[in-house]
């Protein structure tokens, strides 16, 4: 695709789940609003159902994509997508916006939570629907009931939605699954009388004027391809936050989609279908070379187990001959029943090797490699020591880096509810250091000194406040890449601040000028050609969620920046 930074036809590719001419109305201000500041550029807006969409990403048709949550985390696994900007409605927070209501006739007194639902016919949109049926799947889950095993019949009719409610009043179905605030809106329109119809597991969320069944997600996003050029994406990003509300819609900084991704790891569907296949069945698929070794092994020992018999057999008495017989079965079943065991424990690891398959890949490719150019030159009888000693090195080499991999991601991409807790900062910052370095090819020295008392903790999410100095030191590092070794240390400086607690990131290199300092937090400013600038106003944000402070200023008695942030001490020694 041609680079458009400088002008041309830009596409923009629309999930248009109520049809074209609803798209069309519902994005029509957008595309009137970009085509006024970006006049450079003439944006024009395609609609497509999901399949349709998938396609023209695949076949680079389209420059930007709007869609909801669920198809956006689809459509990042698979084509790379990267979203620039999410929808801010005025009666939600832009990162808990979208849910499911489950509703049923008020005359059916035995429906009142999802829980309820099981052995009941329910309506939804479609397998596919995000907020049609996987919303309100993941909360029956949580309440027992498994939408695939445990309902009577899951009835999917499609769009539109006012279908579902019109089954539910006909009594086709017990239940249906539509988004949130339909039916106020058709109740709004005439169309029903909420009286007729009960909300389960109804609860109120603050702002929101609509009840609802679930938890809620982040509203759709706006987002770029891999193709599309940088300095367009970043101009179109800083149009659309700075868009009125006078011009029909708003957009914020990009929201946090995670909840979305550990919905779709629940429900194993989306990019985590692989999820489904870790079964006995998967199992022996993915490991049968192993199963086929221990195979081999097995049928060694049972030949040589007929062997000593047979030894036995001719030089003991008969009497003898049984008792070995039965001390050899006895033997047998005892190793069989210890090949078993191992054979579960294998189970085990074929879970967690599932989870990671997609992170060792690379080096499992370069492992098959060197292990078929072993049996290329054995075939060609050019087979020498060195070439062997040097393929075991390298499948060695390689070997390790994988576990290497598997060991640092196992903690920090684990599935986890954000939740705070007493932290020390000495020990989330230890475990940035060795994260980051483990990661990094050549990475410089990162010392941390700490000079808290043993009792200062702070209460914190532990994760979160990890990735707010994974990106501070990486900025550093970056920053630091073109100068010389001995300036390319960091230091990590832990200290009480009055009744708080500062961590203080703080490198030796060229520093900011006065001009960019002001700047230096905005949405969208960076100092990297390649940058979007959206790390440090993101790491400002979780910092002030917990009631902290982030700063940055050039050091005072040497060369470099020191990039700060204060957090409330819990329990601080004097």
């Amino acid at each position: 695709m041609l680079s458009k930074a400088f002008g041309g036809d830009v596409v923009i590719g629309v999930f248009a789940y109520q049809g074209e001419r609803a798209a069309a109305s519902d994005w029509s201000p957008v595309i009137r609003y970009l085509n006024q500041a970006l006049p450079t550029h003439h944006f024009r807006l395609d609609h497509y159902d999901a399949a349709g969409l998938r396609q023209a990403i695949a076949g680079n048709r389209v420059d930007l994509v709007i869609t909801n949550p669920g198809y956006y985390v689809t459509m990042e696994a698979e084509f790379g997508i990267s979203r620039i900007a999410t929808l801010d409605t005025e009666d939600s927070d832009p990162a808990r916006a979208l849910g499911s209501v489950v509703l049923a006739r008020a005359d059916q007194p035995a429906l009142r939570e999802l829980a309820d639902l099981a052995g009941k016919r329910v309506a939804a949109v479609a397998p596919e629907a995000f907020g049609g049926y996987l919303v309100a799947a993941r909360e029956m889950l949580s309440q027992g009931v498994d939408p695939e095993s445990d309902l009577k019949e899951i009835l999917f009719v499609g769009l539109p939605m006012t279908r579902i409610v019109e089954a539910v009043d006909a009594r086709e179905v017990d239940a249906g699954i539509v988004r949130t605030c339909l039916l106020e809106q058709m109740a709004s329109q005439g169309k029903i009388r909420l009286d007729d119809f009960r909300v389960l597991s109804a609860h109120q969320v603050p702002d929101l004027p609509c009840a609802v069944s679930t938890r809620l997600y982040p509203n759709w996003p706006i987002a770029v391809t891999r193709q599309t050029d940088p300095a367009l994406a970043k101009a179109v990003a800083r149009a659309l936050l700075a868009m009125p509300e006078s011009a029909g819609m708003s957009w914020a900084v990009p929201a946090d989609y995670q909840p979305v991704h550990e919905l779709f790891r629940e429900l194993r569907t989306g990019p985590y279908t692989y999820l489904r296949e870790i079964t006995p069945e998967g199992l022996v698929r993915r490991f049968w070379p192993w199963l086929l070794g221990l195979l081999a092994i097995l049928s060694g020992w049972i030949v040589h187990t007929v062997r000593v018999e047979h030894q036995v057999h001719r030089r003991t008495a008969e009497l003898r001959e049984s008792l070995a017989a039965r001390d050899l079965a006895e033997a047998k079943m005892r190793e069989s029943q210890e090949q078993m065991e191992h054979l579960s424990r294998l189970s085990v690891l074929g879970e967690l090797s599932g989870n990671l398959a997609h992170e060792i890949n690379q080096p499992l490719t370069t492992i098959g490699t060197y292990a078929r150019t072993v049996l290329r030159r054995q075939e060609s009888g050019n087979l020498t020591p060195a070439a062997i000693t040097e393929a075991s090195t390298e499948i060695a080499r390689e070997a390790e880096r994988a576990g290497g991999i598997v060991q640092r991601i196992r903690h920090f991409a684990r599935k986890r509810e954000a939740t705070r807790e007493a932290i020390r900062l000495a020990d989330i910052a230890e475990d940035a250091r060795r994260l980051i370095v483990g990661m990094l090819a050549r990475a410089p020295e990162v010392v941390i000194e700490n000079r808290l008392k043993d009792g200062c903790q702070v209460l914190a999410d532990g994760a979160q406040i990890q990735q707010v100095l994974l990106n501070l030191i990486k900025n550093a590092i970056d920053a630091n890449r073109d100068l010389p070794a001995d300036r390319q240390n960091l230091r990590i400086l832990i200290e009480p601040m009055d009744s708080r607690v500062a961590v203080h990131v703080i490198d030796q290199g060229v520093g900011l000028s006065a001009e960019q300092l002001p700047h230096l937090f905005e949405p969208f400013f960076t100092t990297k050609p390649d940058g979007l600038g959206l790390g440090l106003p993101i790491c400002k944000t979780i910092i002030e969620a917990h009631g902290g402070r982030l700063w940055a200023e050039p050091n005072q008695d040497s060369p470099g920046m020191r990039f700060s942030f204060s957090l409330p001490c819990h329990e601080l020694s004097a």
